[in-house]
């Protein structure tokens, strides 16, 4: 017998239900049934491989993978994989989590691959599963693989554009532009008819466009035909878009029809890089900038556009398991007064929004492009800031918001980690 996976046996009744199969090369173990009054540490294999556990009062604690986890009983039972606690065709839970007593505990617990009870409830794990999905399992995982870029890192990189014709009609170049997208937080189509309705095919390949208060696709001129600065002729400085949303956009579509004139080059800039020298040079600025709420907010009243938004949330913003930056909200542009935070705190909070600043507008972070009609720029609105030089002559770009979900489902689909 060979130890595969992590049997507990719980005092309700419930068909025998199996998870994940655990493929470590484990050693040979008996067959003794831990029960739940044990105190002491039981393994299951030599000490080298850090297989053991021991119960307490109201969780599980178990040595794996050189990991140490801890599983609340509440948890182990909420999360069986069992007929009739989860449905394997729908990957839905069954199980009434609220039916669940509190004070729920194992009868058993060993590590096994047979079928150790022909009635009651058992839950069994593969210690694969555990590890990945386990709180201490998570914080050593990613959530999203990237690489952090400055311009020469990119420049280096030479990270290929793709071709239209292949991202419309192949599985292989759509993959390609995800994962150029993903690990860089950009990236490039080329050979794109210069229309609208072109670009808008374009986006459709990864996801559904995100219809907002600028309509669902639009044109973009220096024509002050809205209330944002963007509509002028004039530099824009770095920022992430729609800050003022509740959940700004995740992806946003540029493509440039026509240029009859000068200036007008793009600056990429990667934020996450930027945040990634403030976490290594200061982290108390770093925590602070994660951890203070601002409001960011539009007001618009041209024409026959009338809007308020208003948004809220930190600069930066982490899964709190790990501590991995996921979004970053930066538009000095639309931040509202600054309101939500105590006079202790707000000057030392000026001084970390100056050193991300700073790391910000850094000469060799920028990245400059030069838009031209056929080649489309994907952005993630959560990663990378943008702005834009002065620029002379007529000048049209259209583009749109993507729903973030939206792609990386599409990126998942193709096996990408997204």
């Amino acid at each position: 017998m060979w130890c595969r996976r992590l049997a507990c046996l719980f005092k309700v009744p419930c068909r025998l239900g199996e998870s994940t199969r655990c493929h470590s090369p484990w050693l040979p173990c008996d067959r003794r049934t831990i029960l739940a009054a044990a105190a002491r540490w039981h393994h299951t294999a030599p000490e080298s491989l850090k297989c053991a556990w021991q119960l307490h009062g109201d969780h599980l604690e178990l040595r794996y993978a050189n990991t140490l986890m801890r599983f609340d009983f509440v948890w182990l039972r909420d999360h069986c994989r069992s007929a009739s606690c989860y449905n394997a065709k729908t990957n839905q839970r069954s199980l009434d989590t609220a039916s669940v007593d509190l004070g729920i505990k194992p009868k058993a617990v060993r590590v096994d691959e047979t079928t150790l009870w022909p009635d009651g409830h058992v839950t069994r794990y593969g210690l694969e599963w555990l590890m990945k999905n386990s709180y201490e399992g998570q914080k050593q995982q990613v959530m999203h693989p990237r690489i952090l870029w400055n311009a020469e890192i990119y420049h280096q990189a030479q990270v290929p554009s793709v071709d239209c014709q292949s991202f419309l009609e192949t599985d292989e170049g759509l993959k390609e532009f995800l994962q150029n997208f993903l690990l860089y937080g950009i990236a490039f189509v080329e050979n794109v008819t210069p229309t609208k309705e072109d670009t808008e095919n374009l986006a459709q390949r990864i996801s559904l466009i995100r219809e907002t208060i600028y309509g669902r696709m639009w044109y973009f001129t220096s024509d002050f035909s809205r209330g944002d600065t963007a509509y002028t002729k004039l530099a824009l400085d770095r920022h992430t878009d729609t800050t003022y949303f509740q959940e700004p956009c995740g992806i946003q579509v540029f493509h440039c029809l026509k240029h009859e004139g000068t200036g007008g080059r793009t600056l990429l800039v990667d934020g996450f890089y930027a945040a990634e020298q403030v976490l290594r040079q200061a982290p108390d600025q770093f925590e602070l900038l994660s951890k203070v709420p601002l409001k960011h907010e539009y007001v618009e009243n041209v024409g026959d556009c009338h809007n308020h938004m208003i948004g809220v949330g930190p600069v930066l913003n982490v899964y709190p398991w790990n501590n991995e930056l996921y979004l970053i909200r930066y538009n000095n542009y639309d931040r509202a007064v600054i309101n939500t935070v105590p006079y202790d705190v707000v000057h030392r909070w000026y001084a970390a929004h100056r050193t991300l600043t700073m790391e910000l507008r850094r000469p060799e972070n920028e990245l400059w492009v030069k838009l031209k009609p056929g080649k489309a720029l994907f952005i993630d609105n959560w990663r990378v800031l943008h702005g834009r030089e002065a620029f002379t002559g007529y000048r049209q770009l259209c583009g749109c918001y993507l729903t973030r979900d939206d792609v990386l489902n599409t990126a998942r689909l193709l096996g990408l980690q997204a």
